[in-house]
């Protein structure tokens, strides 16, 4: 599915969202600053963005991966684009598999993929093992706004406008209707820190962006 919307997927992203994705991320990366983290893998990396954001913080690398060749395309070219491919490497790779060693990254972020996860916990227990001691994951997720007067502005937006964008533009017409579904089903907020706590994760936190449009994760090994 994803390897079918790689063409249009960074367009509609930021059309859909009407741009608020681009501060989100800027938000994200900002939460690292103080760690000053040199190598910095990007989880279900897309396209890149995410890993485009990080080198705000002057790492010596960026390694994205994703299991989608399609996505990972589009990805090299636009660092190629950029003239930053010697920064950011774009790897195939399944993120409930990682094929790196334990404790080597600074940093693990994630932007929309552990929504993705056939095995959630198995995919964030990857990233724990992964992170070295001390180090920090920085997850970005949609979740479900609860603001009573904004919920239902929301769920009509997301569940009718979004999808029928999403046809217009992308050559698999259920990508776009998996979007709801699958953040309706994505245990969010609290259950989600939770999670993260079960699986070893310290200081863990939940911050919702937007009316909780989003929500922006923490967590330390």
């Amino acid at each position: 599915m994803f390897d079918t919307i790689s063409g249009n997927y960074d367009f509609l992203n930021h059309f859909l969202s009407f741009g608020i994705d681009i501060g989100w991320r800027k938000k994200a990366i900002r939460l690292l600053e103080k760690e000053k983290p040199q190598l910095i893998l990007d989880v279900a990396t897309g396209t890149g963005d995410f890993a485009i954001q990080a080198l705000k913080l002057n790492p010596k690398k960026v390694i994205g991966v994703d299991i989608s060749e399609g996505m990972l395309e589009v990805g090299r070219k636009k660092m190629i684009g950029r003239g930053i491919e010697q920064l950011i490497e774009m790897r195939s790779g399944d993120s409930e598999n990682l094929p790196f060693e334990e404790n080597k990254f600074d940093a693990v972020i994630v932007a929309f993929g552990v929504r993705n996860f056939e095995d959630l916990k198995k995919g964030l227990s990857e990233m724990l093992r992964v992170l070295r001691p001390g180090g920090m994951v920085v997850i970005l997720e949609f979740s479900k706004p609860t603001i009573w007067y904004f919920k239902p502005l929301y769920q009509f937006y997301f569940r009718f406008v979004t999808p029928t964008i999403g046809k217009l533009f992308s050559k698999d017409p259920a990508a776009y209707s998996y979007l709801p579904e699958s953040v309706g089903a994505f245990p969010d907020g609290k259950d989600f820190t939770l999670i993260l706590d079960e699986l070893g994760y310290k200081k863990t936190s939940c911050e919702p962006l937007t009316f909780g449009i989003s929500t922006l994760y923490t967590g330390v090994k």
